[in-house]
């Protein structure tokens, strides 16, 4: 049994694929890419921070004949950009061309479903779920199966009764970061101790590394597979298609990188020196991932390097849209800064029961508004 699963897809733009890269995934007998974006022509959107991103119907529905992609995951950030319309249409397009879908539906119940494949080594279950950014569904709004720890566990544990296999795909992480932060690394290894028999993520945009804990491999991100929108970070253009094998009961996986020219948007197979590049990037970023005090001192620096823009989102000066005006502000001296403000709004978010109350009373907000 062969099994492919990818990155992030987006495709809004005009694209190539190499030959190799189709011949690749015809030999698959199962293969899973991650749909980023609605395919959907409504204009409706929510409101949110970051971009509303929406798919191309031709072009999409011609990449994913071409890949001959049995399954897309939607549990993603972007899913609900075009509100509910969005994930209908999106949900139609896939039922209309026999392509199966999990992790996203027009509410909690559906979205929260794991998908079952029957193989001739047995069943294998797929359970897909994203962080709670801007997309996360409800029982009465429609959107990604959400993050939620007890929730995830249950449902793993659930299908895992079900399932000769199973597989836990997440979308999560930090953008243009390589590595999980000590969070995802005990979460995702947790996920692994209740019942997952292989853990993927994507979204970060950029390749990470992987390890194996307790028999169970744990893939941290497998970039971009092939999104066609210009970005200045290099490492948009470079991902990595995850390959499963399942024989005589055993489950091995190995990675095969990809590229995708600029501007171009043609997609490719990575092979010789170019492909042991990026193995041996894989390679460093395990190295740090097997040692606790290794992947903390890289965190530590992600912190520092992100530090002024993460406390400049608490100033009052970040939300003036004239420029001229906050930066006047700011060279004057006055940072829209309170340590007793900060303090509170910390813990907003560190204390649950707080957190709780700040959660609904910000969502009803924006609903009101």
């Amino acid at each position: 049994m062969n099994i492919k699963i990818t990155g992030d897809l987006v495709i809004n733009k005009s694209y190539t694929l190499d030959s190799d890269v189709i011949d690749f995934f015809k030999n698959s007998d199962l293969n899973i890419v991650n749909l980023e974006a609605p395919v959907t022509t409504t204009t409706s959107k929510i409101i949110k921070t970051g971009p509303h991103l929406k798919s191309d119907i031709e072009l999409t529905r011609k990449i994913l004949k071409e890949l001959k992609v049995d399954l897309v995951t939607l549990a993603n950030n972007h899913v609900l950009d075009y509100d509910h319309q969005g994930i209908k249409d999106t949900l139609q397009f896939c039922k209309d061309y026999d392509i199966n879908t999990v992790g996203a539906g027009t509410n909690l119940e559906n979205a929260s479903k794991t998908f079952y494949f029957d193989t001739s080594v047995g069943k294998i279950g797929i359970v897909n779920f994203a962080e709670n950014e801007w997309a996360s569904a409800t029982e009465k709004r429609a959107g990604a199966n959400p993050m939620d720890i007890i929730d995830n566990v249950r449902q793993i544990k659930e299908s895992k009764l079900k399932a000769d296999y199973l597989f836990v795909i997440i979308h999560g992480g930090h953008e243009y970061y390589n590595l999980p932060s000590p969070r995802m690394q005990k979460q995702y290894r947790f996920y692994a101790e209740c019942g997952a028999d292989l853990v993927v993520g994507h979204h970060t945009h950029c390749i990470s590394g992987f390890e194996v804990y307790k028999e169970v491999p744990i893939y941290y991100s497998l970039g971009n597979f092939l999104f066609t929108s210009d970005n200045k970070n290099d490492d948009w253009y470079t991902g990595m298609v995850l390959e499963i094998e399942i024989k005589d009961h055993n489950l091995t996986t190995k990675l095969f990188p990809v590229q995708q020219q600029k501007s171009t948007f043609g997609l490719s197979m990575l092979h010789g020196r170019e492909k042991d590049i990026v193995l041996k990037r894989v390679s460093a970023y395990n190295k740090i991932i097997s040692d606790k005090k290794s992947l903390y001192k890289e965190w530590k620096k992600l912190v520092d390097n992100k530090y002024n823009n993460y406390i400049n989102r608490w100033s009052a000066y970040a939300y003036i849209k004239n420029r001229y005006v906050s930066g006047v502000l700011r060279r004057l001296g006055f940072t829209g800064l309170n340590i007793r403000a900060i303090a509170a709004q910390l813990n907003l978010m560190r204390c649950e029961a707080h957190a709780d109350l700040s959660k609904e009373v910000t969502q009803k907000y924006l609903e009101d508004n």
